[in-house]
């Protein structure tokens, strides 16, 4: 029989070759860990010099195990370590994709040998610690089956996360007598040149007897240090699920708080139209009112059921967007044909107020992504916004220009501008500038919430710059039809 250590070599089969071989089990590399420490713990404190033949996984948490045997047994022990490697050319030029063991010159050399493998290597599947002495033997292996093939039928692929880790833990004599017997023939059986194999093929001095089984007392010391290896881990991954369970029902928590404080809030903005209109009903009644505060109150009626109708409207379309994240869909669009109609639509009401209102939008700028539907909503509520916040004779202009793999869409005006104080609110729910302590300029206070939750939907943004009796500039930006928007969820969901 052929065997080459660098492909065949499977410890895992020698293993399962033996007769009555141990049975698997089915457990998690915290499992695992906790198996190698509490090895680890019974030959330091025993101050047992062994022979360990170890792959493990190159993490730190893993290699700090042989570290503390290592410094605590000394120089007495030998360690021989499996690592998976690149193929590489060696000096003479020979191809060393086979195993090799490699020593050097350092202090260390003595006691601790590499062995390397290539990436073809049976071991790949497989980590393993097993450890020979005269007083106590044992093997703790773990291996992860091949990834199962597509499935013809259903198209889904079995990966190797989905696999089982199987573990085997013995200290029985015959099997790891097995192991060793078929290491010291895969090192022996046609050695390929150029590999250095020491003690004349030999890994264990020919009068080494693994022992049937450990002494009791060993094996009483074994299990009560596995038990509290385990006890630790169980008490870690405890730990992990109720910090996880904690933060979810914090996260649950301030949802819950954060949708109460937005119904509170809705509730009292409903509120308020109403009450100046039940005001205005009642002093409607007055058999002494004159026919210019008659005229001043039906106006107010009005003017309460107009800002009525904009909060209900705003709110429901607020609740839209923000329940169809998963639905929405995203559309190219140019705006140089959306941009003229609505300054268009809105010169008439400049022209009211002696605002010159002028735009620069140039035809050949790329086109933007946006959600379906909404861009003229976008420039709408912005344009909107900032003719209300510009007095009498101001300006306003809309231009787009290029920036990167977006483009820009600046709204700026001459109006009466915001407070510093106040712009890190302006796109808060409900949230409506004023200039002093009783003027409001009506509105709903969701147009820039609407806006911001639009763009975050097509992966833009909205930002704005402003100084209090100088005007305003709100700056858009959009992804160009050659960068893919990443839409992004908002913070305050309902």
């Amino acid at each position: 029989m052929n065997v080459s250590l660098a492909k065949e070599l499977s410890v895992y089969q020698l293993v399962m070759g033996v007769q009555t071989p141990p049975k698997p089990l089915s457990l998690s590399p915290a499992t695992l860990l906790s198996l190698v420490r509490a090895q680890i713990d019974l030959l330091i404190e025993q101050q047992i010099a062994a022979t360990l033949w170890v792959k493990l996984p190159p993490d730190k948490i893993w290699q700090s195990e042989l570290g503390r045997y290592q410094s605590s047994v000394g120089a007495s022990s030998l360690i021989y370590t499996f690592q998976i490697e690149e193929n590489r050319k060696g000096e003479a030029g020979e191809d060393k994709g086979e195993g090799r063991l490699n020593t050097s010159s350092s202090p260390s050399s003595s006691h601790h040998i590499s062995v390397h493998l290539p990436l073809d290597s049976q071991l790949r599947r497989e980590n393993f610690l097993m450890v020979l002495s005269p007083q106590f033997c044992s093997l703790i292996l773990a291996h992860r089956p091949l990834k199962k093939r597509k499935n013809q039928t259903s198209g889904k692929v079995n990966t190797n996360k989905n696999q089982p880790l199987l573990i085997i833990t013995t200290v029985e004599g015959r099997v790891i007598q097995q192991v060793l017997n078929g290491i010291q023939k895969a090192m022996s059986n046609d050695k390929p040149p150029g590999v250095y194999v020491p003690e004349s093929s030999s890994i264990l001095p020919a009068s080494f007897i693994c022992p049937t089984v450990p002494q009791a007392a060993l094996m009483n010391q074994l299990l009560a240090k596995q038990l509290l290896r385990q006890d630790e881990i169980n008490r870690q991954i405890i730990t992990v699920r109720t910090n996880k369970l904690e933060q979810q029902n914090q996260e649950l928590h301030n949802k819950e708080q954060l949708k109460d404080e937005y119904l509170k809030n809705v509730c009292q903005e409903l509120r308020i139209p109403l009450t100046h209109m039940k005001t205005a009903l009642s002093l409607l009644n007055s058999p002494n009112l004159k026919p210019p505060q008659r005229q001043r109150y039906l106006h107010m009626l009005n003017t309460q059921c107009d800002q009525q109708n904009s909060l209900i409207t705003g709110f429901l379309e607020l609740v839209q967007l923000e329940r169809n994240l998963e639905g929405t869909t995203l559309e190219l669009v140019r705006l140089s044909d959306i941009v003229p109609g609505v300054v268009s639509t809105y010169q008439p009401v400049a022209q009211e107020k002696g605002i010159m209102l002028a735009y620069t939008v140039p035809t050949e700028l790329p086109s933007v992504w946006c959600v379906n539907g909404r861009l003229r909503q976008i420039v709408i509520n912005l344009l909107h916004n900032s003719l209300k916040f510009t007095p009498n004779g101001g300006q306003v202009w809309v231009r787009a220009r290029t920036q990167g793999d977006y483009v820009q869409l600046e709204f700026r005006d001459t109006g009466i501008g915001i407070a510093e104080n106040e712009i890190p609110k302006i796109f808060d729910r409900f949230y409506r500038v004023r200039t002093s302590a009783t003027e409001d300029y009506g509105g709903a206070g969701l147009g820039l919430t609407i806006v911001q939750q639009l763009l975050l939907r097509c992966g833009g943004s909205v930002s704005v710059k402003s100084k209090l009796s100088e005007g305003s500039t709100f700056t858009v930006q959009l992804a160009t039809v050659g960068n893919t928007p990443k839409a992004i969820a908002p913070e305050n969901e309902l």
